[in-house]
């Protein structure tokens, strides 16, 4: 009997919950960088687990956004460019393209083609095609991976001195490592081992930043009320405070511009949809659906706003990846500023909360009697697609977490660096992408009206590099942790971090520095970096880039004649900087918002080095919401002449430039060319100015 009982007793003890598994490699959290973790430590002879409180692998990349913030593919190396190559292998087969043949799809991408046969890789894509790739992941190396485990936030992470030894989920479950890395959106684990970080954003003045911070009077892209032809007011009853303030407005002070604050940029699902008859579900009316939430987008509607599909980018077999678009659009703004400390319970409700007022945002404008017939007919032609999230009710379980916390670890990365006005120590990989901030509050403007804040779009002119430090604490922290997703970086500095190749760059970096930091048996700050550089250029890491800026401009060192880029003109106003045509100038151009409320100008000064004759040349990459009359003023030797461009009309000169006239210029003095978009209906564009002599 006694034997019986201490039999029994051990067995127990060998299937208690409280047994810790031990690994090398401990990864926390379900996405893209987890899974690419886990894979660089078993490449290297390690092994790793990953423990999920998510039943889907793949995090974003999986749940919704197909197409792919990629900025500069030739910088996106390693593992991370080997998932875009398995995606290319996924729809290299015939049998992958079911609702369309492979040579319909219009092979659009962001900023590059969807499908690039001569690197192999494919940068567009469905949800399930993501997912069915990090699953072949795991399989292919054997990884073992725990789903639906929770972190307990409270007492789950254990440590001793400076190292955590094991984290216990909610279940009971404890895994034991060597070295721990938190692959969340949230940054749940590093918050747990007493990491510091920051939520919010922080003054411009704390790390000598501009685009941090609050920036009320800020308005690019096309995400705000500025965009519509009219103000809107931000009372039930137009113009009159005492009715009340509509939904979906904060009656909160805006703050001073540049000052920090504890608000996050806007979340929302990236939508998968569909309007292939035969797959497609219509649109559900979701439980707690009030229409009084939409009455703001009544009024964009009223206002003449028709840009509702302006972001159903298409993804492989009549698909789209839906995106926010526009002042009042699928951003949930305002709405999630307590997400990332919140409970998990609380995080439910939030997330709930978002998918009501999607999911109420497309049955509103498809069913709702007061929105326009010809945007409520278009919506009706979209629907869910039957053959995504299967077991979600054909909706994305991955909510957008576009920023939560942000570790403040050894190195933080600033605008400064991505921007090159400081040098960046010991990259561990390299990003591209515009800085992008989403809105951050709607607010009341003092004349009554109803205006977004926060949405940023500022270039980084070229690729940058990213810190080792900012993957680590600050050393005693947590000496075997790293942090690839909530780097240690400003809010504005995330804004463009935050990608999912860069995810991905950034996981097998840290996994590759912490195998060294077992074998070396030293904290992850003292990891050597000559060493780390080497095995990650091995590993076909980009870490340094000298090439063109981007792919896609043109040197002005190499056209003819003297060239100011828009880089070097001297504007007023605030003009936006972009990079979506097919071909420019250098780094990329700006253009005014076709915001008309307010006049900007750009001057182009050139020192003209011999005198006589030159032809002036203005070069715009054309478009049809272009305006159709820019005046342009030229300062010569004779005087100054007055034109007009029509820049809804390509280029004739290189595909770049449009000839202004010629005139006499006198050698040594300035000769000016300056833009303006006064009177002008649609986009005012500027790229550069060219004068090439005349020779006779």
């Amino acid at each position: 009997m006694k034997r019986l009982l201490l039999t029994s007793l051990l067995a127990a003890a060998l299937l208690s919950p409280a047994q810790a598994e031990e690994h090398d490699v401990v990864i926390y959290g379900g996405t893209c960088a987890a899974v690419i973790a886990a894979v660089q430590a078993k490449k290297m002879g390690k092994t790793a687990i990953i423990v999920s409180p998510d039943k889907h692998l793949g995090g974003l990349s999986s749940g919704g956004l197909g197409f792919t913030d990629t900025g500069n593919k030739a910088v996106i190396g390693g593992l991370s460019r080997d998932f875009y190559h398995r995606i290319w292998l996924h729809y290299d087969k015939s049998e992958s393209w079911k609702q369309q043949k492979k040579e319909e799809y219009g092979n659009k991408g962001q900023g590059t083609p969807a499908m690039d046969g001569a690197e192999r890789t494919m940068w567009i894509f469905e949800p399930h095609a993501a997912e069915q790739v990090f699953e072949d992941y795991v399989k292919e190396f054997n990884i073992p991976v725990k789903r639906d485990e929770w972190l307990d936030r409270e007492k789950g992470v254990k440590k001793e001195g400076g190292r955590i030894t094991s984290i216990t989920t909610l279940s009971g479950n404890t895994y034991g490592g060597k070295m721990f890395i938190d692959a969340t959106y949230e940054g749940d684990l590093m918050a747990a081992a007493k990491v510091d970080y920051h939520v919010g954003r922080e003054a411009n003045s704390v790390y000598g930043e501009k685009w941090n911070g609050i920036q009320v009077g800020v308005l690019h892209h096309r995400h705000h009320f500025g965009a519509v032809k009219k103000p809107i007011s931000a009372y039930v009853v137009p113009g009159d405070p005492k009715s009340g303030v509509v939904a979906r407005v904060s009656a909160e002070p805006v703050g001073e511009y540049g000052a920090g604050d504890k608000r996050v940029q806007a979340y929302c699902f990236r939508m998968c949809l569909t309007d292939h008859p035969e797959n497609r579900i219509p649109f559900p009316k979701p439980e707690g659906y009030d229409a009084k939430q939409y009455e703001l987008l009544l009024r964009v509607f009223d206002a003449g706003w028709r840009e509702t599909f302006g972001k159903f980018d298409p993804i492989p077999n009549h698909k789209t990846d839906t995106n926010n678009h526009g002042p009042f659009s699928t951003d949930n703004i305002g709405l999630n500023y307590d997400y990332p400390d919140a409970s998990y319970e609380r995080r439910k409700e939030i997330i709930k909360e978002h998918q009501t007022y999607q999911q109420g945002w497309l049955w509103f404008i498809a069913n709702d009697p007061r929105v326009p017939k010809d945007v409520q007919d278009e919506m009706k032609k979209w629907g869910l697609p039957k053959d995504e999230y299967k077991d979600n009710g054909n909706w994305s379980p991955q909510l957008y977490i576009r920023e939560a916390r942000r570790m403040i670890g050894n190195y933080v990365m600033t605008e400064l660096e991505l921007t090159k006005q400081r040098p960046t120590p010991d990259s561990v990989g390299m990003g591209s992408y515009t800085i992008d901030s989403h809105n951050v509050q709607r607010y009341i403007t003092p004349e009554g009206y109803v205006q977004n804040e926060g949405d940023i779009g500022v270039s980084t002119k070229g690729p940058y590099e990213i810190a080792y430090g900012s993957l680590v604490p600050k050393k005693g922290q947590a000496d075997n942790l790293f942090v690839p997703v909530c780097v240690s970086s400003t809010h504005i500095a995330f804004g463009s971090i935050r990608m999912e190749p860069v995810f991905m760059i950034l996981a097998q970096s840290a996994a590759t520095a912490a195998v060294m930091a077992i074998d070396s048996n030293i904290p992850v700050q003292d990891v050597p970096y000559e060493k780390l550089k080497e095995r990650l250029l091995k590993d076909g890491q980009v870490l340094h880039y000298s090439g063109p800026t981007s792919s896609k401009g043109k040197d002005a060192g190499k056209l003819e004649g003297v060239v100011i880029d828009d880089q070097r003109a001297k504007v007023t106003g605030e003009w936006e900087e972009s990079g979506s045509a097919k071909v420019f100038v250098e780094n990329g151009y700006q253009h005014d918002g076709n915001d008309k409320t307010k006049t900007v100008t750009a001057t182009f000064e050139a020192i003209i080095p011999k005198p006589g004759k030159y032809e002036v040349r203005l070069a715009y990459p054309a478009n049809n919401n272009r305006a159709s009359s820019v005046p342009v003023e030229i300062e010569h030797a004779g005087g100054v002449e007055k034109v007009t461009v029509d820049q809804r009309k390509p280029p004739t000169i290189d595909g770049l430039f449009v000839s202004l006239g010629t005139f006499d210029f006198a050698a040594g003095k300035p000769s000016t060319v300056t833009i303006s978009n006064k009177g002008t209906q649609g986009y005012v564009v500027i790229d550069a100015v060219q004068w090439v002599p005349v020779t006779k």
